[in-house]
């Protein structure tokens, strides 16, 4: 019988888990620990790091993990090259369930940018009005442009208030609505969305709304991952435990990305 490591922290990890508990599948859901009121989960959960490529090798062995699926956000990529190494090492199945990237359509006024320092360099010049659709990991890096009115969205409180001079906080937790988030765009007189490729259609109610309202994009392109078994829905996963893919499966499986 299959015993799966989940690593988590989406809505997608989530509905696997939900769907490997209905299934009867042994599994225990992995969370980095960065979100302070996780939602209850179906399966055993632990919460922290690993310890690198070995630590969580030696945790494939020493809890008998048979199979690794890495849930993981498009933008956690330490944590997505270590899995592939992890479970290289260990010998054990891997497959990445991971959103399909966000594409352009005609209209859209997207700029791109490789990261985080990208899309603050990105900002400089005259103040305006900014959606910075990141969570609250990256905000104080924007402090380095100042000039700027910055609506931010957290899913928790933040202990402290973020180190930006010009704000607006609304703490919320997904999934948004394009209708409420155009009517959040609008009540603030946002002139630009700021926001990484997640991709999917959870985190998309941003990225349909700016399109709506025909205002621009600053669009943080996806790192760059190995070679994986990718695949974009839950029920691939079961597929792929039920038929043993993980163990056949090779770089030209598919990828959602």
């Amino acid at each position: 019988m299959p015993n799966v490591l989940l690593l988590g922290g989406t809505t997608e990890a989530s509905a696997l888990a939900r769907l490997l508990a209905a299934q009867g599948v042994a599994a225990t859901l992995s969370y980095a620990g960065r979100t302070e009121t996780p939602r209850a989960q179906p399966v055993p959960v632990r919460v922290g790091g690993f310890g690198g490529v070995t630590g969580l090798a030696d945790y494939l062995r020493r809890h008998r993990v048979t199979h690794l699926v890495d849930a993981t956000h498009p933008f956690a990529a330490t944590m997505s090259v270590h899995a592939v190494d992890a479970a290289r090492l260990a010998g054990v199945a891997h497959v990445a369930l991971t959103r399909p990237a966000w594409e352009p359509v005609t209209g859209d006024s997207w700029m791109h940018v490789p990261d985080i320092d990208g899309a603050v360099a990105a900002l400089n010049g005259p103040a305006r009005r900014i959606m910075l659709a990141l969570g609250r990991m990256h905000v104080e890096m924007f402090a380095a442009q100042p000039q700027h009115h910055y609506l931010l969205r957290f899913v928790d409180t933040p202990e402290r208030p973020p180190a930006l001079p010009h704000h607006s906080l609304i703490v919320d937790r997904g999934p948004f609505t394009v209708v409420g988030d155009s009517n959040l765009m609008q009540r603030h007189a946002i002139d630009l969305v700021v926001c990484k490729n997640s991709g999917g259609q959870g985190a998309e109610a941003k990225v349909l709304a700016a399109r709506q309202l025909g205002l621009p994009v600053l669009m943080i392109d996806r790192p760059a991952i190995p070679d994986r078994t990718e695949v974009s829905r839950p029920e691939d996963v079961l597929a792929w435990l039920v038929h043993g893919l993980g163990h056949d499966a090779g770089p030209d499986a598919e990828r959602g990305v």
